[in-house]
């Protein structure tokens, strides 16, 4: 609290204005304080709120006083008057806030929407008094400076992000063929080597052997028994056949010689099994995935389904012999159009030749707009790309034209996407409507729409909930909250990492809350360059009184 010269309220059990009258007051506001809170004004969401308290001694206060109180906001070239109050001593009859005569303190809030030009400004009060019909003179009393502003400088674009692409320049795919063995029996059947799984992998490794673009990496050969006979007889029989399949191997395998080979004998195959059930017509299959789940023990499950006598008829006839197998799995490299090929495909107008995944990729590696709508319009309208329609809109996003985007976004089909939600909470936003955004904010659950969430909390003064929001974001935003929270180191870094001239202005506010006349003027020098005009700002803005710009 600061001892002023006096305040509207301070108003003595005088008769007239002379000197002796004049004497006294003087001598009595020693004894009347007044506490401004904030000390230096701030501004919230574009307003600023301030709370005066008045504290006075009893008998300050005259009985028959009537007194009007009008603060006012004052800056270079202009001021701006706001609600006067009134009061009245115990003696008045009226209808205004009473003071009583015994002493105490009297709060009131100012709340006044802020301007620019405000930035180096005071709030003062002007008061009129009436004591018995005259009027006793009363100073204009400054309250507080201000403003501090510094959520003028938050980037309050909003953040969202395009749907990413699918594209890989490599591409692994698998073929697969499969042998089959007589109950047991690990003799391949010639009539196997050709069949119709064997000729569809053997088609696909011819093709990668014509291709420049597929490579063959590699085989697995897996070999099994179907879960009947015992475990120790399938484990020996499960090899044998691991053993004949690796020599069928060297048959059906040509063309695949230059990738590795990899072996393996599972034994009684009870995965396979489960999955062949699951996938069958069996009357009882759920009672046979029920034994499977209760017991462990191959020999247990073994028994406790053959006691399903009936059904245990249909498995050996339907599934028992689809599961005396061996696998080959080769593995197939798919080099696909690199970054530069796409852009040479572009630049030859044939995209005729590109998927969905590549169009997206190719729009996501150019910097032009224009471009980018081509592109993902092409993606939409050709290929019904729900991404292409997403990304289009998110474009008129970057345009900041928010109306021509909601179109786009009401065409997509998922409208729960929680990235469309964020998107549908930036719109609103920047059309003022805050909670409406906030409400899409919460629901979609994003990195971004938390963010968005923290700079809805920072524009609101909660400073807490704008910490937990943006922490980690590596933001301008995120540095602001720094700066009120007296991190000044931290906020320089992020607002260094960024670079622009807001950035490097915000950091020299930051030097200027903790003393640091070198980093005020290094980092104004810097900002500066890269925008002039704020230089005019500087010279206007309290962050920097007591420092020369």
């Amino acid at each position: 609290m600061k001892k002023i010269a006096i305040i509207a309220l301070a108003v003595l059990s005088l008769a007239a204005c002379n000197k002796k009258a004049a004497d006294a007051l003087a001598e009595a506001v020693k004894n009347v304080s007044i506490n401004c809170t904030p000390e230096v004004l701030e501004v919230v969401n574009d307003t600023v709120r301030a709370q005066v308290e008045v504290n006075y001694p009893a008998g300050y206060f005259s009985k028959d006083a009537q007194v009007i109180v009008a603060p006012y906001v004052v800056w270079e070239g202009g001021e701006m008057a706001l609600q006067p109050f009134l009061y009245q001593g115990e003696a008045v009859k009226d209808n205004n806030k009473v003071v009583p005569s015994a002493g105490g303190t009297v709060r009131e809030t100012i709340v006044f929407p802020y301007r620019p030009a405000m930035s180096l400004c005071r709030l003062e009060l002007r008061s009129t008094a009436f004591i018995g019909g005259k009027e006793v003179p009363v100073p204009v009393i400054k309250v507080a400076d201000g403003c501090i502003n510094l959520a003028r400088w938050a980037d309050r674009g909003g953040v969202y992000t395009y749907k990413a692409d699918g594209y890989q320049e490599k591409v692994v795919t698998t073929a697969e063929g499969q042998i089959l063995y007589d109950v047991n029996s690990s003799a391949v059947k010639g009539s196997q080597l050709g069949n119709a799984s064997i000729k569809k992998l053997q088609g696909a490794i011819a093709e990668g052997a014509e291709s420049e673009r597929i490579t063959v990496k590699g085989t697995k050969i897996i070999s099994y028994a179907s879960p009947e006979g015992g475990e120790e007889l399938n484990d020996k029989l499960s090899q044998e056949r691991s053993e004949a399949a690796q020599k069928a191997w060297k048959q059906i395998g040509k063309g695949a010689e230059a990738g590795s080979t990899e072996i393996k004998s599972v034994g009684q195959d009870w995965e396979g099994f489960q999955e062949a059930i699951k996938a069958s017509n069996l009357e009882d299959k759920d009672l046979i995935l029920r034994v499977l789940s209760m017991y462990s023990d191959p020999a247990v499950r073994e028994s406790e389904i053959k006691n399903l006598s009936q059904v245990y008829t249909e498995i050996k006839e339907q599934v028992f012999p689809e599961l005396r197998r061996s696998r080959f799995i080769t593995e197939l490299e798919y080099q696909n159009y690199s970054e530069a090929d796409l852009q040479r495909l572009l630049e030859h107008k044939r995209l005729y030749l590109l998927d969905e995944e590549a169009i997206l990729r190719l729009a996501a590696l150019t910097d032009s707009l224009e471009l980018k709508q081509t592109l993902y319009r092409a993606a939409a309208e050709r290929m019904g790309s729900q991404r292409g329609q997403y990304n289009l809109a998110v474009t008129l996003l970057d345009k900041q034209s928010y109306s021509a985007a909601e179109v786009y976004f009401d065409k997509l089909k998922d409208q729960s996407d929680a990235d469309l939600l964020n998107a549908r909470g930036v719109i609103a936003l920047h059309g003022g409507k805050v909670a409406e955004a906030t409400g899409y904010f919460e629901k979609s659950g994003t990195p971004e729409a938390k963010q968005n969430l923290g700079l809805v909390a920072l524009l609101k003064g909660d400073s807490q909930a704008a910490a937990s929001q943006l922490e980690g974001a590596g933001s301008r935003n995120e540095a602001i909250v720094k700066i009120s929270k007296k991190d000044y180191a931290g906020a320089v870094k992020l607002l260094e990492d960024e670079g622009s001239a807001e950035a490097l202005y915000l950091a020299a506010v930051a030097s200027a809350r903790k003393g640091d006349k070198a980093g005020v003027d290094k980092y104004l020098k810097a900002a500066c360059e890269k925008d002039p005009s704020l230089r005019d700002t500087a010279l206007k803005d309290i962050e920097f009184a007591g420092f020369e710009i």
